[in-house]
């Protein structure tokens, strides 16, 4: 059976990072599962500092500004969603149970990020560009569970290919808010529904 290929990294692991302490590690969470909760482009870094009840150099040692926090927390969000996906699918072999379980785990993982979240994403350019690289390489681990069940049988390989193309293409959609606009549908509704268009054409009959 033709094994899966590593994830690509979707960030510069090239780049030397300084691990944060402890205390830092568990600020990062916090500032997390706030920004998904209410997003960032509304706070001021007192906002940020008060909320997370800690002082504003604190957050300064984390990063020199408000938009350079933002693109620390939004790439700590999307580096952990990766890491956590990446577990959950780990050992399966299925190219069926790859592509459910994978898309399961990003419906799961964006389903904590509101609306608001998405759409300051979408409006700052530094952390849109994580989510656009968190999207190609999604979308190359859906290409490589396509290859796998084409090659190992489980998949029939008419237009394979082509779906494969077809599903980079949603995900794209997806990312860029094309979809939410034209549907009304969330990110993790969309890759829900992602799943199941994929495993309903590719299975065989």
């Amino acid at each position: 059976m033709t094994a899966v290929s590593p994830p690509q990294p979707p960030f510069d692991s090239a780049r030397t990072r300084v691990p944060p302490t402890p205390r830092q590690a568990a600020l990062l969470d916090g500032l997390v599962e706030l920004v998904l909760a209410e997003g960032f482009a509304r706070f001021t870094l007192d906002d940020l500092a008060a909320r997370m009840h800690c002082s504003k150099s604190t957050l300064y040692a984390l990063a020199p500004s408000k938009a350079q926090l933002a693109v620390k927390v939004v790439a700590q969000f999307f580096r952990g969603a990766s890491e956590r996906i990446e577990k959950r699918i780990a050992g399966r072999q299925d190219a069926r149970e790859l592509i459910a379980s994978y898309l399961e785990g990003v419906t799961e993982e964006l389903s904590g990020a509101s609306p608001t979240f998405i759409a300051d994403v979408a409006a700052f350019p530094p952390a849109r560009a994580i989510y656009q690289r968190n999207s190609r390489a999604a979308a190359e681990r859906i290409r490589s569970f396509i290859r796998q069940g084409v090659e190992d049988g489980t998949f029939r390989d008419v237009h394979a290919k082509l779906i494969a193309e077809m599903a980079a293409l949603l995900i794209e959609g997806i990312q860029t808010g094309v979809l939410a606009e034209r549907t009304g549908v969330s990110d993790a509704e969309a890759f829900t529904a992602l799943s199941e268009l994929l495993l309903g054409g590719l299975e065989k009959t």
